[in-house]
């Protein structure tokens, strides 16, 4: 298959055609922290859908920034992990974390909560 050559004004827009939009982010996010299975995500991510969680997790798959594993057993078990490639976003990640907290702290003050604060320090 040959691809047309792509053109982008900014490589901050290639960045976002693998984890732009509301949800993406905030999986990858979560997986910073360990393997994860649909389940966790579901209760991690109360807003999301499920399907919009499959078709965000068959993108990053496609992408090539998760690995979907898959287990031979009864009932069917299948967890999620970033992948190598998938690592190198952590430090993005962790960062678009700290400024919405200081985001968030100069916007709303008091008046606003995070529910989930995870220690950023852990490492890879």
């Amino acid at each position: 298959m040959e691809f047309k050559e792509k053109v982008y004004n900014t490589a901050v827009e290639a960045t976002l055609e693998v984890i732009g939009g509301k949800w993406k982010p905030v999986i990858l996010f979560h997986l910073t922290f360990g393997k994860r299975r649909n389940s966790e995500f579901l209760s991690l991510i109360p807003q999301i859908t499920q399907k919009m969680l499959t078709q965000h997790l068959r993108e990053l798959e496609e992408e090539g920034v998760i690995v979907r594993k898959t287990y031979n057993q009864v009932p069917p078990k299948v967890e999620y992990e970033l992948s190598e490639y998938g690592w190198s976003l952590k430090e993005i990640l962790h960062l678009m974390c700290r400024w919405g907290d200081a985001h968030i702290e100069r916007k709303y003050g008091e008046s606003a909560t995070v529910l989930e604060k995870p220690a950023l320090e852990e490492t890879h």
